[in-house]
């Protein structure tokens, strides 16, 4: 009897606690994000400096941090670099889901924040896979951050209904005055680029059946120990991803996998061997492949030495984002200007959309307006992704990306290495038999002068 009733004082506490958080993620701000003309932007590897879109000057000088053999892509166009930011997927806390097996949630507002960006970081590298680069959501400039105060309102009007649910075991009932969704033209291009963006953000629904969806994760987060309502780390938020994508049975989704680094390091052989692999024996096409790199940028706090470093790799059209933050706050880092990152907060409850409707509404998962941090505000421990379409592809990004890493790290040890072989030639209690073939002339180089004090521990 007296375990009954704890079992009942728990599940009241978790409906309580899950009606605050709805409460508290709802309220929206009116909040500007200001950039200057004087320096340019950089967004997953694509630069824009607004600065040429008043003056007649030429195109402005590249930033330090790019090679001279990497040009990227320079635009004058304020609206061109709104429409860019705005078609990546953003994917937030959301409310009034189906039930997380195994507990009483349905939502995930106040602990979900690292798994909805780890859903953004490899939304992205869907959206390089089946949609390119260059690919921009036609209605983006329709999505309207104006109407905030409509938000807030709604939150007001619709808290106490959602505690009194909460408290009586029974769902909110829906409002009566729900948000409007802002006007969508018919942006339908004949069922091709529509159609696959629409399909990437129904594999992140918030159904049981959705493969990289919230409930989808969790079930995999099991295996580490994690559970609904605990708070996920950037380096086990990269293993889930792993799970999540190498147990993927969707037809369109046999042609992509993940590797996570294991100790700061990408072996190459291992990647390759991943991208080679195929269920189909007549299948001969490479793989492509999300490189996942949990990374800690300093101790307690961030090392302001590593700034070029993230600048460097965000520069990359490889880059598919950062996943990191601020103690137990996780975002989705896509871009910078001059010592401040761009970044998508999924620090916002929205409500449940059925994507099993035809013609849902999108405009929910895309974000109206970017935001700003500071480097130095940053949570050292976070994830570092990249995008490989084929070995090839991956071969070039290991040559650029190292490069990036001499050129940020200087005389301390990078903050990771991509190395020759397979993780199992290493044995740290013997010597290996191929040494020799695993580090190039530099790698060894560094290897000799680091000292334990330049290790980055995760």
């Amino acid at each position: 009897m007296e375990a009954t009733g704890r079992d009942e004082v728990d599940k009241l506490k978790t409906k309580f606690m899950s009606a605050w958080n709805n409460m508290k993620y709802s309220w929206v701000l009116k909040t500007k994000t200001y950039f200057s003309r004087n320096s340019p932007v950089l967004l997953l590897g694509k630069c824009y400096h607004f600065k040429s879109e008043e003056e007649n000057d030429p195109a402005p000088v590249q930033p330090q941090w790019v090679g001279e053999n990497e040009p990227v892509v320079v635009s004058g166009n304020v609206e061109e670099f709104r429409r860019d930011f705005i078609s990546r997927i953003w994917l937030t806390y959301r409310e009034e889901f189906p039930q997380i097996e195994g507990s009483a949630l349905t939502t995930d507002c106040g602990w979900g924040c690292t798994l909805r960006t780890g859903q953004m970081l490899l939304a992205q590298g869907l959206i390089l896979h089946f949609l390119g680069r260059a690919w921009t959501w036609p209605d983006a400039l329709d999505v309207d951050n104006s109407d905030s105060e409509s938000w807030t309102s709604h939150t007001v009007k619709k808290l106490t209904a959602s505690l009194e649910a909460s408290l009586t075991g029974e769902r909110a009932a829906q409002d009566p005055s729900p948000i409007k969704e802002p006007p969508r033209r018919g942006s339908d291009d004949g069922g091709g680029e529509e159609s696959c963006h629409r399909k990437i953000v129904s594999w992140f629904a918030d159904s049981p059946l959705a493969c990289f969806g919230l409930h989808q994760l969790i079930e995999h987060g099991k295996k580490s120990g994690k559970t609904a309502g605990d708070w996920y780390g950037p380096a086990v938020v990269a293993h889930i991803l792993r799970k999540a994508v190498e147990e993927a049975r969707h037809p369109d989704l046999q042609g992509i996998t993940i590797y996570v680094a294991q100790d700061c390091t990408v072996y190459k052989a291992d990647v390759i061997d991943k991208q080679c692999s195929s269920m189909d024996p007549e299948n001969t096409e490479d793989k492509a492949v999300i490189i996942l790199v949990p990374v800690r940028l300093g101790g307690e706090r961030t090392n302001m030495d590593y700034l070029e470093f993230v600048k460097g790799i965000l520069s990359l059209e490889y880059c598919v984002g950062i996943i990191g933050g601020k103690p137990k706050q996780s975002y989705y880092f896509a871009g910078f200007q001059d010592d401040s990152l761009i970044y998508m907060d999924p620090h916002y409850c929205q409500s449940f959309v059925d994507v099993s409707i035809k013609d849902f509404p999108l405009e929910s998962f895309h974000c109206p307006s970017p935001k700003k941090m500071s480097f130095r505000k940053m949570d050292p421990s976070c994830t570092v992704g990249f995008y490989c379409r084929n070995i090839q592809d991956f071969e070039r990004a290991s040559e650029e990306i190292t490069k990036v890493l001499k050129a940020s790290s200087r005389e301390k040890y990078p903050l990771f290495t991509f190395v020759k072989g397979h993780a199992r030639d290493y044995d740290f209690t013997c010597t290996p038999t191929n040494e020799d073939d695993l580090f190039s002339e530099d790698e060894k180089k560094r290897l000799k002068r680091f000292s334990t004090e330049e290790f980055v521990l995760l």
